[in-house]
């Protein structure tokens, strides 16, 4: 039996699920994975650690300001004993597809085309985990038969949102995407591939090989039965394609290398763009199972290239060392700020395109100061996925000091503190040991940025994956006891987050406040002022640092201040609450139904960070 509470219970669309979740639920506590040889579904990538020097060609073988008053009051954020974590990860989860997923047009129609690729890759992990919670769920008989009911209500779970997934693949706008930023062409390469890794594992947890346990069969996932598998070249060869396409931002001409943002603006070499580089290159290196595939899927392609997209091998070294390369740009680059958090990125001083333009210095020497959460979280999936591939203990070592400092930036070290004022400063990425992104408290928030909490969470889930014990005993025990240690505040958070949610299970954006806060106090909060351009949550500025030559006269006589694609008039963006909600017959505000309110991007973020409290808990 599932407890309900008033405002904030689980209630999920069918009594199958309340009796399938309880089952799951006992076995969860009693099932604990083992660490050996794990990524972050609890599988090894290449069968061990790898590697740079012994890597042998392989084929295709298909994973601010003060607050005047109390944000979130500590009694707030105890564990709900009647909500076990995996309980209300796969509530949220629900919510999320029958709330915002179609089924028709195979994506979640408010979502914008590189968010939607952000929600398919949110889904994919989460059915990793949840598929990692049971032993068996098909028979290991002669015939892999279905053993019982609850088994097959449990695989009938997991193929309901798989199939979604299938229908996206379907629905992603990938010929648009084709001709985006080069970020948002790898957010798709990063889907694809954690599309991968789940048919992957969910193979190799629950379906028994059609070849003989031999010593190739037991890590070939292609001897799987699942009709799945079926798929994995398709998600291989989007995955193959959209890296070839992005690959082309790599420029040595400014600032000695780096990814461009995007090709239809002033060069601007950022933090997101580098770091999804990183991550997708050595996602590429470690679970792209190949593609000979030669549909070239974009008119972008050269003439030379017409013919098809050439085809690629898995484990190519060229993906570890595109990787490896671009880390090392990133870490030369002075792309990090006095608290140690990344900044945005930089502009290049002087710089005037075109036929008669000029490169001005070359360098990388006009800073945007401003922080996001996410460019803080993208780095870490990649540098655990180079401490896969190579070893070297660094990656490790960079990973845990980011995470530690992004810790810290949340107030994590003034959440005992008496004076309120001190408990609730901004400190960078939030306050009282809650992650927050800088919009969230005026409820001015962009789709980009209510999209950006979740990503910070789904690449820290990765990065805290048990190593592959044996692998390197010293690096074994500085990653496990860290990572044991993040554990506090990896609940304050999911807590905080689960306080968001409303009547119908929605999560809200701004985890730092308890939905239910008078009127009156609306008045008090305060948002952190940041330094930087903001145009993440309120677009490009048209001025010559952001625009490239041609577009001068279009924008002549527009202030540096002038934004392009402003709401100027929207009052679904204004910060002001949309309506008054009651509550035990009082009239109060939902702060976080103030301007976009809840939306698939604020549920991925809930579901994330519930993710990330799910797998610390099996694993830690």
């Amino acid at each position: 039996m599932i407890l309900r509470r008033k405002t904030h219970g689980i209630t999920l669309h069918s009594l199958l699920y309340v009796q399938l979740l309880t089952h799951i639920a006992l076995q969860s506590v009693a099932f604990r994975p083992s660490t050996a040889g794990n990524d972050e579904n609890g599988e090894t990538a290449l069968g061990g650690t790898h590697r740079a020097d012994d890597q042998a060609p392989l084929n295709i073988d298909y994973d601010s300001p003060a607050v005047p008053y109390p944000i979130v009051e500590d009694e707030m954020l105890d564990t709900h004993q009647n909500e076990t974590t995996f309980l209300v990860l796969i509530d949220a989860l629900e919510k999320m597809q029958s709330h915002y997923f179609a089924i028709w047009p195979g994506t979640w129609p408010s979502a914008i085309d590189w968010t939607a690729a952000v929600m398919g890759t949110q889904v994919s992990a989460t059915l990793s985990a949840i598929t990692s919670s049971a032993k068996v769920i098909v028979g290991t008989g002669d015939n892999g038969a279905i053993t019982n009911g609850e088994s097959k209500s449990y695989e009938n779970m997991i193929n309901q949102y798989f199939t979604q997934i299938i229908s996206f693949y379907h629905g992603e706008n990938a010929f648009s995407l084709r001709t985006q930023a080069y970020d948002d062409m790898l957010w798709v390469v990063l889907g694809w591939l954690e599309g991968v890794k789940f048919i992957r594992l969910h193979s190799r947890l629950h379906y028994a090989p059609i070849a003989p346990l031999d010593s190739r069969a037991a890590e070939d996932v292609n001897t799987s039965v699942w009709y799945a598998q079926q798929f994995m070249p398709q998600f291989a060869h989007r995955a193959h394609v959209f890296y070839d396409l992005a690959s082309r931002g790599w420029d040595t001409s400014l600032c000695g290398g780096g990814m461009v943002w995007n090709p239809y603006l002033a060069p601007y070499k950022n933090a997101i763009t580098n770091q999804l580089f990183i991550a997708a290159s050595v996602a590429m290196y470690l679970y792209f199972p190949g593609d000979d595939d030669p549909s070239p899927f974009s008119s972008g392609l050269p003439t030379a290239e017409q013919d098809g997209v050439p085809p690629a091998k898995a484990h190519d070294m060229r993906y570890l060392d595109n990787a490896i390369r671009a880390y090392d740009w990133l870490q030369k680059s002075n792309m990090t700020n006095g608290q140690g958090l990344y900044i945005d990125g930089f502009h290049i001083r002087g710089w005037r395109g075109g036929p008669n333009g000029s490169h001005g210095t070359g360098h990388c020497d006009l800073r945007d100061e401003k922080v996001y959460t996410y460019n803080q979280g993208v780095i870490l999936s990649g540098t655990r996925g180079l401490w896969d591939s190579t070893g070297l203990l660094r990656y490790l070592q960079d990973g845990h000091e980011l995470i530690r400092k992004v810790i810290k930036a949340t107030g994590w070290d003034n959440r005992d503190d008496p004076d309120p004022w001190v408990r609730y400063r901004w400190a960078g990425l939030g306050r009282n040991g809650i992650m927050e992104e800088e919009c969230d408290a005026s409820g001015s928030c962009s789709q980009n940025a209510q999209t950006f909490k979740g990503i910070w969470w789904y690449h820290f889930t990765i990065f805290c994956a048990p190593l592959e014990i044996g692998s390197n005993d010293e690096a074994e025990v500085l990653h496990r006891m860290s990572c044991k240690g993040y554990g506090e505040w990896v609940r304050r958070n999911a807590d905080a987050a689960k306080w968001t949610r409303n009547e119908n299970g929605e999560y809200g954006t701004w985890w730092g406040k308890h939905p239910w806060q008078r009127q009156q106090q609306h008045s008090e909060v305060r948002s952190p002022t940041g330094e930087g351009t903001d145009y993440r949550n309120i677009g490009v500025p048209q001025n010559e640092i952001w625009r490239l030559p041609d577009d001068d006269e279009r924008f002549k006589g527009c202030s540096d201040t002038k934004i392009a694609g402003i709401w100027e008039n929207d009052k679904a963006r204004s910060g002001i609450p949309r309506a008054p909600h009651t509550k035990d017959g009082a009239s109060q505000w939902d702060l976080n139904d103030r301007g976009r309110g809840r939306t698939v991007e604020t549920q991925s973020g809930g579901l994330a960070v519930l993710r990330a409290l799910y797998k610390w808990e099996k694993w830690y």
